[in-house]
């Protein structure tokens, strides 16, 4: 950031949070400033204007200087949070990640990918926390729209619309596409669980030569999900919304609307001698949580500061927007052609079979394997190095946790859940509906079945729907579970009773009066009211045949 002076006043305020320094307190600085301000770990702003620091120094009592160098050696400062003009980023970021600093760059990250995948290499190399500020992944409407479209509320998704409209500030160091678009790209991959392969832009300059005022984008995506997204400074009135068809509802969240931004509709089309008919319905309002965006999205900084988590839009997230905007620039400079996105020749961080099928959107974890011939249904979560063996199927709003082991030829309907740690064994059976008839459509009536952490399920075993596998227990291969299970009971027979308990090891526990002992890792457990639990749960660490195991 290039200063035009190197006065500094300094305010020393004594606080156990991450300081953070706000680099530029322009149009959108100033926000960030009251910000990080309410949540106490404001330190510095740094900016070049002199009555600007002034009014700062009034208004909050804080230090103010014009020269980056203040904040950068400032040993009170953890973290910068750049809000200067988008052309500025890259460098400012660079020599903030550089000098040690956890970063926040407000959107675009930079304004050229390989400058974002520099930024992502050097704060991996550092150690640092950077995270890009696409404010929409933080609006309470945004979470909860998420999460209605990984329950499988909406059904399966069709195609988005967002607008971005507005006669307002114009900008001549960016165009409408690296302005306004940001927004739209960042929420609609962060919905879809996915990038566009490719995209095809139009654009016209009509104020400027070189500066785009409205372009209208259609992103195609893996799973045949298309968005439409139209951004303009050049409209007669302020609009934000955006549209998601379902095959079962529509979802409109209007940023704009100052009650109901979050509005679900039930239309449906019926069909009468191959003609179609739609029935509108009214809408209903969807509650969610309050609260401002911006400070929920600067307590995720903070908290990714203290807790070093990874952010929820970190830099590799904004490296994709930027290869979404690069491809949409060449294709308007190419008369509107399709463009392949650079991001959608990367592969996924899991492996899939070539004869696997997964269907999107939906949510697989790194490292998960998914081996031949199985089918992962969209919306449904998969955890981290989970391993899917052949013939597998996974149906749409399904959860599996993390080290989850599934063997052949099982399959995982709506209405499980399975927590980490679980293991399913060859050909086991899940149900999902207590009375199925095939001239009955039941599927409303799914009955929820879950497995918690640690639990075996053994081969051929059968588990009827309803019931709940307690942590850590095992059931032997070909019983059949016709009722809950508590927590380390081992199950036999059909129908499937309890013959004993099992320690977290795998091995069957030796009972002694009121206590028992597992004879491989020494784990105690104490046996009372029908119930197990360990002894000295969280203190030790035991070894079982080379593997390590801690409570």
């Amino acid at each position: 950031m290039e200063c035009e002076a190197q006065e500094f006043k300094e305010v020393r305020v004594s606080n156990p949070n991450p300081g953070v320094a706000v680099i530029g307190c322009g149009y959108w600085g100033k926000n960030l400033v009251r910000v990080f301000h309410e949540l106490n770990a404001l330190r510095l702003v740094c900016e070049v204007r002199q009555d600007t620091r002034r009014d700062v120094e009034n208004n909050y009592r804080v230090s103010t200087s014009a020269n980056l160098d203040h904040a950068l050696a400032d040993d009170r400062i953890q973290a910068v949070a750049i809000a200067t003009p988008a052309v500025q980023h890259f460098e400012l970021a660079r020599r903030a990640l550089e000098a040690g600093k956890d970063v926040y760059v407000e959107k675009p990250l930079a304004l050229h990918s390989s400058e974002g995948r520099e930024l992502v290499g050097l704060a991996s190399a550092k150690s640092r926390i950077l995270m890009v500020g696409h404010i929409l992944e933080y609006h309470p409407a945004i979470v909860e729209l998420k999460r209605l479209l990984r329950e499988g509320e909406l059904g399966r998704i069709q195609y988005l619309y967002s607008s971005r409209l507005n006669l307002g500030k114009l900008r001549t160091e960016e165009n409408i596409l690296w302005s306004f678009a940001p927004h739209d790209i960042s929420v609609i991959c962060s919905l879809l669980d996915e990038a566009p392969e490719q995209v095809a832009s139009h654009g016209r300059s009509y104020l400027n030569p070189n500066i785009l005022d409205t372009t209208l984008t259609t992103c195609n995506f893996r799973s045949g999900v298309q968005a439409h997204i139209f951004v303009s400074w050049l409209h007669p009135f302020k609009e934000q919304k955006l549209a998601i068809v379902g095959d079962r509802k529509m979802a409109v969240f209007d940023d704009v609307e100052p009650v109901h931004k979050l509005v679900l509709y039930s239309h449906r089309i019926d069909w009468f001698d191959r003609v179609p008919t739609a029935h509108k319905d009214q809408g209903q309002a969807v509650q969610f949580a309050k609260g401002e965006p911006l400070a929920r999205e600067c307590e995720h900084f903070l908290e990714c500061v203290m807790t070093r988590k990874k952010p929820k839009t970190d830099g590799e997230s904004g490296v994709r927007v930027l290869e979404v905007l690069e491809a949409c620039e060449r294709s308007i400079g190419n008369s509107g052609q399709s463009v392949v996105v650079a991001q959608a020749r990367l592969k996924p961080n899991y492996y899939a079979h070539p004869t696997a099928v997964v269907d999107h959107p939906c949510e697989v974890g790194e490292d998960t394997k998914i081996w031949h011939f199985s089918h992962v249904m969209a919306n449904c979560r998969i955890g981290k190095r989970c391993n899917i063996g052949q013939n597998v199927f996974i149906g749409s709003q399904v959860a599996i946790g993390n080290n989850v082991k599934i063997q052949n030829n099982v399959s995982i309907y709506t209405g499980i859940e399975l927590e980490d740690d679980v293991f399913c064994g060859p050909s086991m059976v899940f149900t999902n509906i207590i009375n199925p008839r095939s001239h009955i459509v039941r599927r409303n009536d799914y009955t929820r079945t879950v497995v918690r952490r640690g639990a075996t399920l053994g081969a051929n075993c059968t588990i009827v729907c309803g019931v709940e596998i307690g942590e850590d227990a095992f059931i032997a291969a070909g019983a059949v579970v016709t009722r809950t299970v508590p927590p380390h009971a081992l199950m036999m027979g059909v129908p499937a009773k309890q013959v004993g308990w099992m320690c977290k090891c795998g091995v069957r526990l030796s009972k002694v009066s009121s206590e028992a002992e597992c004879s491989s890792c020494k784990r105690r457990y104490r046996l009372e009211d029908g119930s197990c639990r360990e002894v000295e749960p969280a203190e030790k660490v035991m070894k079982y045949q080379g593997v390590t195991y801690q409570g």
